[in-house]
């Protein structure tokens, strides 16, 4: 039975890395397996702080909140199949799945990109209008914005899935990729891609360099800000409060516009290097933002340096 309109394809099989060998399948997949943990046990880190210390309950933090669930969802939704298809050989997705997947990636990819915005409209005010920013900044507006986020991103995300699903699926169904995206299901379709793949690239540059926009004037003016201030020791702390949320933004920012620009202005690489390049910016910033939380944010290391100690009297009030 086919599921789309004219398709013969019922189903999809993911394949990975095309050029991976058989013999580091095991590799590939405990690798990715132990990545999938750590981000599972660093964003539940930040969750159990954040629910057990209200002294974290501010603006920034809500922001970072935020990011902290579409880490575990980004993740949830991704790689447990291509594990699957490397630990069991289980690579297969019906078609409802796999369309149902590539409107997940994308839908919290296009959420991480404003809530972005956010983070760097929230350090804009604190720095270049810090009088105003309890004004302005607060939990209420912060999640009035948060869902806006939320809301804002999934008509286009929703359109691009309903554009590729009636498309005729009836040569190969192998998606050299690590998860169900546009780009990959598409270029599977028997018809010409480039009334579906053109507007999506159009949507996608949108989603990507529309914040990256507002975060590049708004570190720009905190920069001007913070050189007028005269003493060292002020901006060495003003660019500190920023640093960690530009290590975030560079993570998520420069590899996928290289990659997106580099499919679409005729530079090539090989399609495994593509899908390392892929992964790396899809799976390790889920897993390496709870430390750059931790490690870069004062407040973070009290509130668990405060956990670490009531966990500890406890144990020792039970021992007595």
């Amino acid at each position: 039975m086919s599921e789309g309109n004219g398709s013969a394809v019922t189903e999809f099989d993911i394949v990975g890395f095309p050029g991976l060998h058989p013999e580091y399948y095991g590799l590939a997949s405990a690798v990715m397996f132990l990545v999938y943990v750590c981000t599972l046990l660093g964003n539940a880190v930040f969750l159990l702080l954040f629910a057990k210390d209200r002294s974290l309950h501010k603006p920034m933090y809500l922001i970072i909140l935020n990011l902290v669930v579409l880490d575990l969802l980004f993740s949830t939704t991704t790689l447990p199949k291509i594990i699957a298809r490397y630990w069991f050989q289980a690579g297969a997705i019906s078609f409802m799945a796999c369309f149902v997947q590539m409107f997940f990636v994308h839908y919290f990819g296009t959420i991480v990109s404003v809530i972005l915005l956010l983070m760097a409209l929230d350090r804009y005010v604190a720095i270049c209008h810090p009088l105003r920013y309890p004004m302005i900044m607060t939990n209420f507006n912060l999640c009035v914005l948060c869902a806006t986020a939320w809301t804002i991103s999934m008509p286009a995300c929703l359109m691009m899935v309903i554009r590729a699903y009636p498309l005729p699926y009836c040569a190969s169904n192998k998606i050299e990729q690590c998860y169900c995206d546009h780009i990959a299901i598409t270029t599977l379709a028997c018809t010409d891609r480039a009334p579906y793949g053109f507007p999506a690239f159009i949507l996608a540059m949108l989603g990507l360099l529309g914040p990256l926009a507002f975060i590049v004037f708004s570190y720009g003016s905190i920069v001007v800000a913070v050189l007028q201030i005269a003493s060292t020791e002020g901006r060495l702390k003003m660019l500190s409060t920023c640093s960690a949320q530009l290590i975030i933004i560079a993570l998520y920012y420069l590899p996928r516009c290289f990659v997106y620009l580099a499919s679409n202005v005729g530079i090539r690489f090989s399609k495994d290097l593509r899908i390392v390049i892929i992964m790396l910016y899809s799976l390790l910033p889920p897993m390496i933002n709870p430390l750059i939380y931790c490690l870069r944010t004062n407040e973070f290391k009290v509130s668990l340096v405060k956990i670490f100690k009531r966990a500890n009297v406890d144990v020792f009030k039970g021992v007595a």
